[in-house]
Order: C-alpha cells, then sequence, then structure tokens
C-alpha cells in the first residue's frame, strides 16, 4: 500500500463520519497489515505516543476548567468582567472577551471556555436584547483566545510531539492572546458604532471593587497557574495539579458550592474527555510515524522548498495547509500528525520551533470556527438554542480580526519571542 492509498483511506472514512481517532487507526492498520511490518508495531505506537510525562497535564488541566465552571467561578469571573467593562458601547461583547482573556489562565481549552463561560456569556447578551447570532459570533471567536494563553492544552501536546519547551510555548502565546482580545474589542467597537449597541451599565468604582472582592480568589487562578510556570516554581504539568487542587479548595471549602455528586459527575466528564483526547493522540501517534517511516516529512520539505525560495512565500503556504487542515480534522490529531511533516521545513527557513507551535496553534484554533468541524459552533449551537448553520454565518466576520492576528503573529516573530527570550534564553 502507498502512501498516497494511506491518505485516501482516511479521507474516505472522515468523509462518511467515522471518529478521527478510529479513521487514523482504521487507516493505519490497514496499512500495516498490507506490507511486511508486523501488527504488534500498532500496540508499540500507541503506546509510545500516550506514554509522555508531560501529557498527564492534559487530564489536569481537562478537570480544572470542568471544576471552575461547576464550581461557580465563571460566574464570578464574568461579574468581575462586567464591571470593569460593561460600560463601553456594546459593552457585554467586551465582556464576553474579557471574561475568555482571565478564563484562559484557568483552563487552556476553547470548548470549555464556550461550553461553560460561553453559556453564561449568551444569555446575559439574549437577556439585554442582543442579537443571538451576534452573541455567539463573538463568544466562539473570544473562545479561541482559550488555547493560546498559558495554559494551553494544544500547546502542551505540539510540545510533546515537537521536543519544545512547554514553558517556552506558554509564555510565547501570552503576548499573541491579548492581541487577539484586542483584535476582536476593536470589531466590537465597529459593530457598536453601525447598530447603536447600548452601554449595559454605568462605572462604577464602588461596584467595580465589589465584583472584584467577590472574585478576588477566582482571578487568584491564572496568577498562581502562570506566575508559578513563568517564575519556574513548577513545571506546567505541576501547574495542571495546582490548578485542580485550587479549583477544589474553592469550591468545597470557600465558596461551597461543589457538592460530592457535582465532583463525581466532573471526574467522570473529565475522564470520557481525556480518554478521547488521549486516544486520538494514540491513533495520530501510529499514523506519524507511518509517514516520518516512510520518509514523507522530508518529500513534503522538499516540495515546498522547490515551489519558492522565499521563507514569506512558503510560511503562507504553510498557514494555508494548517487552516485547511483545522476545518477537517480535530487539533490534537492535526498536531501529532503535521508537526513532523511541517516543522522540519519551518525550521530550514529559520522559524524557532517555539514560534511555529504558536502559529500552528492558532491557524488550528480558527478550524474550531469552521464547519464541517467546528467543534466551538456546535457547541454553541447547543447552549444557545442557535441553528448551526446562523452560528457559522454569524462567526465569519469575526475570522476577520483573527486571521490578521494569525499574519501578524506569523511574519512579526519577536512579538511571540520576545516573552521566552526574555525568561528562558
Amino acid at each position: 500500500m502507498t502512501i498516497t492509498l494511506l491518505f485516501v483511506i482516511l479521507f474516505v472514512l472522515l468523509f462518511f463520519g467515522v471518529p478521527v481517532a478510529i479513521a487514523l487507526a482504521g487507516a493505519s492498520m490497514l496499512f500495516i497489515m498490507a506490507g511486511p511490518i508486523p501488527p504488534m508495531v500498532v500496540a508499540h505506537r500507541v503506546i509510545n505516543g500516550v506514554d509522555s510525562f508531560p501529557l498527564l497535564a492534559v487530564p489536569f488541566f481537562i478537570l480544572a476548567g470542568n471544576l471552575m465552571n461547576t464550581a461557580g467561578i465563571t460566574e464570578r469571573i464574568f461579574g468581575f468582567a462586567l464591571s470593569l467593562v460593561g460600560w463601553m458601547r456594546g459593552g457585554l461583547g467586551h465582556v464576553n472577551v474579557g471574561a475568555s482573556v482571565i478564563f484562559a489562565g484557568m483552563s487552556g481549552a476553547a470548548v470549555a471556555d464556550a461550553g461553560g463561560l460561553g453559556a453564561i456569556e449568551i444569555k446575559a447578551m439574549r437577556d439585554a436584547n442582543y442579537d443571538p447570532g451576534f452573541a455567539v459570533g463573538i463568544t466562539a471567536a473570544s473562545s479561541t483566545i482559550g488555547p493560546i494563553i498559558p495554559p494551553s492544552l494544544p500547546m502542551v501536546i505540539y510540545g510533546v510531539v515537537s521536543g519544545a519547551s512547554i514553558g517556552q510555548l506558554f509564555a510565547a502565546g501570552f503576548i499573541p492572546g491579548l492581541v487577539m482580545a484586542a483584535s476582536l474589542m476593536i470589531m466590537i467597537a465597529i459593530f457598536a458604532r453601525r447598530r447603536n449597541f447600548p452601554r449595559d451599565q454605568p462605572f462604577q468604582v464602588s461596584l467595580l471593587a465589589q465584583s472584584f472582592k467577590r472574585a478576588f480568589l477566582s482571578l487568584l487562578t491564572p496568577v498562581i497557574i502562570v506566575g508559578g510556570i513563568l517564575s519556574g516554581a513548577f513545571t506546567p504539568t505541576e501547574a495542571a495539579v495546582a490548578a485542580c487542587a485550587y479549583a477544589l479548595f474553592l469550591g468545597l471549602v470557600v465558596y461551597r458550592t461543589l457538592t460530592w455528586k457535582r465532583f463525581l459527575r466532573v471526574s467522570f466528564d473529565t475522564i470520557e474527555t481525556t480518554a478521547v483526547v488521549l486516544f486520538v493522540v494514540g491513533a495520530a501517534a501510529i499514523f506519524a510515524w507511518i509517514l516520518t517511516s516512510n520518509r514523507v516529512p522530508e518529500a513534503a520539505a522538499g516540495l515546498l522548498l522547490a515551489l519558492s525560495d522565499r521563507p514569506w512565500v512558503i510560511l503562507l503556504m504553510i498557514n494555508l495547509i494548517l487552516l485547511a487542515v483545522g476545518c477537517f480534522m480535530e487539533t490534537v490529531a492535526a498536531i501529532t500528525i503535521l508537526v513532523p511533516v511541517l516543522l522540519p521545513v519551518a525550521v530550514e527557513l529559520g522559524v524557532d520551533p517555539v514560534h511555529f507551535g504558536v502559529i500552528m496553534v492558532l491557524n488550528l484554533m480558527l478550524g474550531l470556527l469552521t464547519p464541517p468541524v467546528g467543534m466551538v459552533l456546535y457547541v454553541l449551537s447547543r447552549v444557545s438554542n442557535v441553528p448551526f448553520e446562523r452560528c457559522v454565518v454569524a462567526t465569519a466576520p469575526f475570522l476577520i480580526p483573527l486571521v490578521l492576528c494569525l499574519l501578524l503573529m506569523t511574519f512579526v516573530p519577536a512579538i511571540t519571542m520576545w516573552l521566552p527570550t526574555l525568561i528562558y534564553r
């Protein structure tokens, strides 16, 4: 069986709705059975793919995000963001972005942001008579900030596959995440002026102080996680454990909003999500090993470098490839498969692996906002009762500032690399 046939089988399985992990594992198994490679290789590659200490951060960050949504921490964050920027025209739109930036420093997952914080944001905007489509669109766009600002689950996966420092990847995502937030707020300001959006509440220092006091312990969560990692107090994996412990402390002891029944439900949800993620990682590891052993990365690098000798042209082509893949493939699988193929090309062009990690993750996050996969759109369609097709149309305008941010991060590496260079190099 040839590599071309391997990809044909994979895309046929995906076209007929086979889950990504099963499609990857099935296509790989057929390729191995058709050749001289013993089938036992499948088990070896799956085990090697998930046998990584940094991957322990995945279930803990998932659990931390679920605990924060269940324990009411997200509601306190939303209240603080409302008192901080709700006075601006189109205030709840700005609150949406601000709350996502704060929550990004806790969960590291776009779907957790959309499913937990997004439900609160959309309800508040609907109650204030905002158009449901606009509410869904800005919620979807702002949720992509989560995996860029540290901590970040996709960054952890990229670091495991590429061998890049996860601490440096976390530091590299901080400024790009803030730039994304600023670009979305500019877009909201444009919408607010054209549609004459209201100012949702007057600015009051007393109200800000009250909401800050109510949310203070919740707001310490990103400080503990990000500050601990950047200061070297603990590793990203240890930071994930610290986030879980702190969320449990707030939910069980301080706020007393987390009952044992809720905790069990959150634990089972975390186990289910973690199993799916690791299944995808293991299946993608087999697929990536087949590509590497058949020298596909070298062939892809040679093909791209033969098309042009200008680095900016090749980087633009890589972005287009990643955007296209993100529309059809789940983020974890795409990272595991494409890093061995595209990272050598980027390094050949002089792109730092940490910088390339931010480029790749940002590209794939845009895929969460585009059909046919568009996981964030499906989640928001469910929590908002807005048809999926309307969610797609409403989100489209917010792709403009996000794509501009992507191009900025790609061609101005100083934005991404300044902080990791300052801290680690």
